[in-house]
């Protein structure tokens, strides 16, 4: 019974190469590192800012303190990012959306050279 149900290698690698040949042809020209770089710096801020409401609504609610000149700083670099990005862009997300951003970021991290799951920001 199993005999008939497969396949020669021959077969087997021929439509391998049939499968990859049909995967290929749609396939437009990579990236190049601007490009990437580019995503990346967005998906950065995306992430940090992300970070940072949550640890804004702790400050905000006197569950934790920061010094306040990192808090400052904090907050400045919140407002250029919020500047820098239409409406919505910014969150909030659901888990799905949030898994995605995080993905890209380690998947796009590790092409240049980041161990995977690096997400510091």
């Amino acid at each position: 019974r199993l005999l008939r149900n497969t396949v020669s290698y021959d077969d087997f690698n021929s439509f391998k190469e049939e499968l990859l040949s049909h995967i290929h042809q749609g396939l437009e020209v990579p990236r190049n590192q601007t490009e990437i770089l580019a995503v990346l710096d967005e998906l950065f801020d995306k992430v940090w800012y992300n970070r940072h409401q949550f640890l804004r609504q702790k400050v905000e609610v006197g569950e934790i303190t920061i010094a306040p000149d990192i808090w400052k700083g904090a907050l400045k670099a919140a407002k250029r990012i919020e500047r820098r990005y239409r409406s919505g862009v910014l969150g909030p997300w659901g888990d799905f959306e949030w898994g995605m951003i995080n993905g890209k970021l380690s998947a796009l991290r590790w092409v240049l050279g980041d161990e995977w799951d690096m997400l510091d920001t």
